[in-house]
């Protein structure tokens, strides 16, 4: 969905009016093909729920032809060779009107849809008991799921011709369909033309380009109209004139009636024909196509954080707490635009995995804010002082916390890692890029939205950047100058591309294999308990566990053969490496270094703790790794050698959690070891600085300087 054409999703009631250029062919018949067409994208919209309502021309055209082929069979070749009078409209309109209404009639029926004929001229709109009873009998008709066809009642308008009086409340059919749209309050207004929308230039010439949002202060001294249309009364003039007076109070889009399923097209939110925003939209839609570049963005989120850090800690943390309260008293969209991402994973044929980790499940908003408010009430990380010491009498040097500065984070599926980062970046005092995948589009723009409300103006709502072109990322790789850290989440794929394409510092993992060993001494019940939770709690998660090693003597014990079961009775899919492929019937894994992040895990047995660790470095991913064991001095060995940034005893590889560790959240886990390591809260966000006060003291040489390095309490 186009950002611009966001406002679909709030369309209930939509009128669509179809021109005589579209119901006719060149010969003056009904070009029937189209109709089918249309009406098929009508039976569409019904069935989806819409509110449709149809506003038509062609019944003077239709008529004509008609009485053109009648007279010709009535008259002589004497009556042939005399000058031809012009055929009376209203008389074309009356007998056109029948013959159009009845193919329609024909068309829906055939669709199993219910139509039913409005005909009404300008002078009826001067009543208004006439505009009560008209509203009450469309708001019975779409209660029933009938389609109103509404046209002019040219045969008995007062007008004095259909093509020649544009006096009254309305001139033609396109005014007619801005006035009812505001008559009856729909939520959208289609204007159908022989063309794709609105050009700025003749249509047919190949250097004219389409205006994809009307904007009457930039494009109303730009535009030339051409002739109106072949057989109807106004022609584009006409369809702009009526369109920006509907877009007074609604949405109107003028596009093709001649390229199929256009009408599908704007309700799905995709970018075709012209769009006439209201006063409204237009400020959202020319502040969202703001062009800002790359480096603008990245400036703009440093410049922030130096605001944001020059505000004292109190203020800093009333901006987290604010952030709190704004995503429970929004959660309700938050949840809608997940619910319509997930929606939209599912029918693209993602996999479960990914769908599970684009999710917001019920109790994630609270959970989220819960967090936040945690990081509010922790002691403020900037600013701190780390070491102080005593350089020469009257000179004390003091080793400070400092924000890193501007962050970049690609991160791919989860909408919740981007109220995390956030978080952690405004209680770090940084800046921040975010640019999420593709298939969380929804969520993260409603998230980005609310987040940036909350944050006060004297910082700067450029604070936190979201990108939303690919493109884009290359080029903030490139800003070494001016972004400091590059974090992903995601695939190993991503990782790697990433690292390969910066010189910006890069702090992430590539991969979330960890591994649970049960030593020959652990107590079986714990050891169930644990594999159960690490797997199960939560497949998608990068500490999930994804292999279960064994102490070999347990081969044919019963409590491992119970395991299994029961996580099969879970739904778990069982592969096993070489040795328990074969003893336990399993079907044989791929390759140890593989992250399922779903239900399915792998199973080996192992001699001892140290070919447990061997495994465990060959195919692991440094990420997180347990042994469930009743020997201490085994533990010991486990804990004190494997080379992993978190490793635990006799509990779940799910503990390895910014939140769960008291971090309040986390951007990541890092499985570098530069700079941090592990999950990575405030602190893994921040450097240091030295400040040094003195009293004139220079150096000249070291002549007369006494250096005590005297280190001083905090």
């Amino acid at each position: 969905m186009d950002p611009s054409r966001a406002f679909v999703r709030d369309v209930k009631r939509v009128i669509v009016k179809v021109g005589t250029a579209v119901v006719t062919r060149s010969d003056g018949r009904l070009a029937v093909g189209r109709l089918g067409s249309l009406v098929e994208q009508l039976q569409e919209l019904n069935v989806q729920g819409y509110e449709v309502i149809l506003v038509t021309s062609g019944a003077v055209g239709v008529g004509r032809q008609r009485l053109r082929y009648r007279k010709l069979l009535n008259s002589s070749f004497a009556d042939l060779q005399k000058p031809q009078v012009e055929l009376d409209g209203k008389a074309c309109a009356a007998v056109g009107q029948s013959g159009l209404m009845a193919l329609y009639d024909a068309l829906f029926t055939q669709l199993d849809v219910a139509s039913s004929q409005l005909l009404v001229t300008d002078n009826d709109f001067k009543d208004p008991e006439f505009r009560n009873q008209l509203s009450h009998t469309v708001n019975s008709l779409l209660a029933l799921r009938v389609i109103p066809v509404f046209n002019e009642n040219d045969a008995v308008s007062t007008r004095k011709a259909p093509y020649e009086d544009s006096s009254g409340i309305f001139w033609d059919n396109d005014s007619l369909a801005a006035l009812l749209a505001l008559e009856l309050k729909a939520d959208l207004l289609v204007l159908l033309s022989d063309v794709e929308g609105l050009y700025n230039g003749p249509p047919s010439d190949s250097k004219s380009e389409l205006i994809d949002t009307y904007i009457k202060e930039k494009h109303d001294e730009q535009i030339t109209f051409g002739d109106k249309s072949r057989v109807g009364r106004g022609g584009m003039q006409a369809k702009v004139k009526a369109a920006v007076c509907a877009a007074t109070q609604i949405p109107v889009v003028i596009t093709s009636g001649f390229t199929r399923d256009n009408i599908l097209k704007v309700l799905e939110g995709k970018k075709v024909g012209t769009l006439f925003p209201t006063k409204g939209m237009l400020k959202e839609i020319v502040a969202s196509n703001r062009e800002i570049s790359p480096r603008d963005m990245a400036v703009s989120a440093r410049d922030c954080s130096r605001r944001l850090q020059s505000i004292s800690s109190e203020e800093r943390k009333k901006i987290l707490l604010d952030i709190a309260n704004a995503l429970e008293a929004n959660e309700a969209k938050i949840r809608a635009e997940n619910e319509a991402d997930v929606a939209a994973a599912q029918q693209a044929g993602y996999e479960k995995a990914l769908v599970s980790r684009l999710t917001l499940k019920p109790g994630k908003i609270a959970s989220l804010a819960k967090s936040i408010r945690v990081l509010a009430n922790m002691d403020d990380p900037i600013g701190q002082i780390l070491k102080r010491t005593e350089v020469a009498d009257g000179l004390v040097l003091q080793k400070t916390s400092s924000p890193l500065g501007v962050l970049l984070i690609v991160f791919e599926s989860r909408p919740d890692a981007l109220v995390q980062i956030a978080s952690l970046a405004i209680r770090s005092g940084n800046g921040l890029l975010l640019k999420g995948g593709k298939e969380a589009m929804r969520s993260n723009t409603i998230l980005h939205k609310v987040i940036t409300g909350a944050i006060p103006a004297s910082v700067g709502e450029g604070l936190i950047g979201l990108v939303t072109s690919r493109d884009e990322i290359a080029d903030l790789l490139k800003l070494d100058d001016v972004i400091d850290l590059v974090i992903p989440r995601g695939s190993n794929k991503l990782v790697s591309q990433i690292k390969a394409s910066t010189k910006i510092p890069v702090l992430g993992h590539a991969d979330g294999i960890c591994h649970v060993y049960i030593d020959k001494s652990a107590d079986m019940s714990m050891a169930k308990k644990i594999v159960l939770d690490a797997k199960i709690d939560y497949p998608a998660a990068c500490n999930a566990m994804e292999t279960l090693l064994v102490h070999r003597s347990l081969l044919k014990s019963g409590d491992i053969k119970d395991i299994i079961f029961e996580l099969e009775t879970k739904g778990v899919r069982i592969f096993g490496g070489p040795l328990a492929s074969e003893e336990l019937s399993l079907p044989k894994a791929e390759s140890f270094h593989h992250e399922y992040s779903s239900m399915a895990c792998t199973v080996e047995f192992v001699d001892d703790v140290h070919a447990a660790i061997d495994h465990i470095h060959r195919f692991g991913s440094a990420h997180t790794d347990c042994i469930v064991t009743s020997d201490d001095e085994v533990a010991d060995i486990f804990l004190k050698q494997v080379d992993s940034a978190a490793v635990f005893h006799n509990a779940s590889t799910r503990f390895s959690d910014g939140a769960r560790f008291g971090l309040g959240a986390e951007v990541g886990i890092s499985t570098g070891r530069i700079h941090a390591r592990g999950p990575v809260g405030v602190e893994g966000l921040l450097t240091t600085r030295w400040i040094l006060k003195g009293s004139g003291q220079v150096v000249n040489g070291d002549e007369g300087v006494v250096y005590t390095h005297k280190n001083l309490p905090l």
